[in-house]
């Protein structure tokens, strides 16, 4: 799962009775990601390529118990609730942006081989839908997609910001896919992989500027 975490972002962007920041929402989709390869660059947390970890993807993620335990995640869910009621001064927001930020490791339950664990240690989980490309490829574009085509329906706004963005997610998406898998891992692939969010970030943020609210009668608020 890669473009599929941001669907949660969409949705939660859809559903708020106050406009969040779409940006702040694509981060809380990413944030144990964003977390894993900056632990994983000093070395806290590893991963190694493995052409048999999966059908689609090399990667054995064989150490990551402070972001893809269903417990760490849950932790960084609380930390963004924090720093989200905090800043926005709205408990309610904080815990749609937690909810955003737990739904990364359900996601990754779904197609991840067992590599997930409850607290960092054994059994570990996960249902394998990367051993079957016909089905993880279709609901990770589904449930992207679907979840935009909600968010646009909730509001308005130019044409050309999610045009940008939803070309930009399924160029990453069918890189990630499709190009020449790494040989090895190292902080090569990991910045990699935190510029990949980081950019896809700035055109949620973009997006989310230059939308506002549809409300009956098709006006449309521009409250923040």
């Amino acid at each position: 799962m890669f473009i599929g975490h941001f669907a949660p972002a969409f949705v939660a962007a859809a559903v708020s009775s106050d406009r969040p920041r779409l940006g702040a929402l694509f981060v809380a989709a990413q944030l144990v990601d964003w977390g894993f390869f900056t632990l994983a660059l000093f070395g806290i947390e590893a991963m190694r390529i493995d052409p048999k970890a999966s059908a689609m993807v090399p990667f054995d993620l064989y150490h990551m118990p402070y972001t893809h335990s269903l417990l760490g995640s849950a932790i960084w869910a609380a930390a963004f609730l924090g720093v989200i009621a905090i800043y926005r001064r709205d408990l309610g927001m904080g815990a749609l942006a937690g909810l955003v930020v737990l739904s990364h490791w359900l996601l990754d339950f779904v197609v991840h081989v067992p590599d997930l664990t409850l607290d960092g240690t054994p059994p570990k989980l996960g249902l394998g839908l990367w051993n079957v490309p016909w089905l993880a490829i279709p609901l990770e574009l589904a449930l992207t997609f679907g979840a935009l085509a909600l968010y646009l329906r909730r509001t308005r706004g130019p044409a050309g910001p999610p045009l940008v963005l939803a070309g930009a997610l399924l160029l990453f998406q069918l890189v990630n896919w499709f190009a020449p898998h790494p040989t090895s891992a190292g902080p090569f692939l990991y910045l990699q992989a935190l510029i990949a969010f980081g950019v896809l970030t700035a055109l949620a943020a973009w997006v989310g500027e230059n939308r506002w609210f549809r409300k009956r009668g098709g006006l449309a608020s521009s409250a923040r």
